[in-house]
């Protein structure tokens, strides 16, 4: 028996359909959650008392996001090598245009054009996965070496970090360091060097960004006894309390928040998930969580079987960026972690990210689909 390896053109398999059915179910979650969390705070607080105003503007970003995935879907990712590059600079830009806008709720996270918005950190999350992919595939056993094989990234991803911190966004910042030590171990970097210098440097640099900023400071000591200040810094996770204790084993009912009627703040953003608890109950949250576990895992094994290390990386950086902020998320709003601004992938409100996590999908699906053509081989 001989074997001839094909060297025709790569031909696209199918998707994985695990993933895709996956991603479906949260956003299609996410749309009807978003308008039962915010339909009664809209009533009060949009221009024209719209109680479909968020509605409205999620399924835009939806639809949106489902085209945009398709078109990644499509998209040979190993196209992406030649506008990384030009992606990174774009963006430094944009992280800066920030500054030159309004301030909400006293960190300035957004660009203005017009009536929309666009939050430019949520692109520089999976800029520096695109980055790392490329450039450790090329690297090789290089990542072996410090100097030259760990440091050169933590710097790139230390300064879109920074970019990121200067717009008082420490959370976001944190999923660039942490998805960069992820794909760093995942190419191959020495325990000694990640778990001995960089795991304790990002630990350390966290510890003292939250020390020497004065709220940070505050959420950190009220998460340990948010009754000590239940009307300040304390308020918020005391409601998410309230909220997924009234949902019990299974809900309250879908639209029957109480929690979400002028209680929660912003209760269709980062603190849905009470929302969920508190009218799907603890059967809801746990559908919720196995579907991120089975995102997870598909993502995983569409990293282990891609058929090239940049499609291997590009997948664990992704898979990993969806990972670390639905961790965060749920730990926050259960009271596992001090309260921080980060949204759950899929369904909390908000058109960029859910339009840029849907394309990341997108992106996921095309690596999945040449996992089939990996290798052509005939038998003889």
């Amino acid at each position: 028996m001989k074997v001839i390896r094909s060297k025709g053109k790569r031909k696209m398999g199918e998707i994985d359909y695990g993933i895709f059915y996956t991603v479906a179910l949260l956003l299609t979650i996410g749309v009807v959650m978003v308008y039962s969390a915010s339909s009664y705070t809209a009533m009060f607080t949009t221009p024209n008392k719209d109680s479909m105003y968020f509605l409205k503007k999620q399924l835009i970003s939806a639809v949106i996001g489902i085209f945009a995935m398709a078109f990644a879907m499509c998209f040979d990712y190993h196209k992406l090598k030649k506008y990384t590059l030009g992606i990174m600079i774009i963006s430094i830009p944009l992280l800066i245009a920030v500054f030159f806008f309004p301030a909400t709720n006293g960190a300035q996270r957004w660009v203005y054009i017009g009536s929309q918005s666009f939050q430019p950190s949520d692109l520089a999350k999976y800029i520096t996965v695109l980055f790392l992919a490329m450039s450790l595939e090329a690297k090789g056993e290089g990542v072996k070496k410090f100097s030259s094989g760990i440091l050169p990234y933590l710097g790139v991803s230390g300064f879109y970090a920074a970019l990121v911190l200067a717009e008082k966004n420490l959370s976001i910042a944190s999923v660039i360091m942490i998805v960069t030590f992820i794909v760093l171990f995942a190419a191959g970097g020495q325990l000694k060097h990640l778990f001995g210098i960089v795991a304790p440097v990002i630990g350390g640099a966290a510890v003292v960004f939250i020390i020497f900023e004065p709220y940070r400071l505050r959420r950190l000591l009220n998460f340990t006894d948010p009754w000590k200040d239940p009307s300040g810094n304390g308020y918020q996770l005391i409601q998410s309390f309230y909220a997924l204790g009234s949902g019990g084993i299974t809900g309250l009912g879908l639209g029957q928040s109480r929690q979400k009627t002028m209680y929660m703040p912003e209760p269709h953003n980062d603190f849905i998930f009470s929302i969920i608890g508190e009218e799907l109950g603890l059967i809801g949250c746990v559908f919720i969580i196995t579907l991120f576990v089975i995102l997870i895992w598909r993502g995983i094994n569409v990293a282990m079987k891609a058929r090239d290390t940049y499609g291997t990386l590009l997948a664990i950086g992704i898979t990993s960026v969806i990972a670390v902020q639905s961790i965060i998320n749920i730990a926050v709003v259960t009271g596992s972690m001090p309260v921080t601004g980060v949204p759950l992938p899929f369904i909390s409100y908000g058109g960029t990210a859910l339009v840029i996590n849907m394309t990341a999908v997108g992106i996921l699906l095309n690596i999945s689909r040449q996992i089939e053509g990996k290798e052509e081989l005939k038998q003889i």
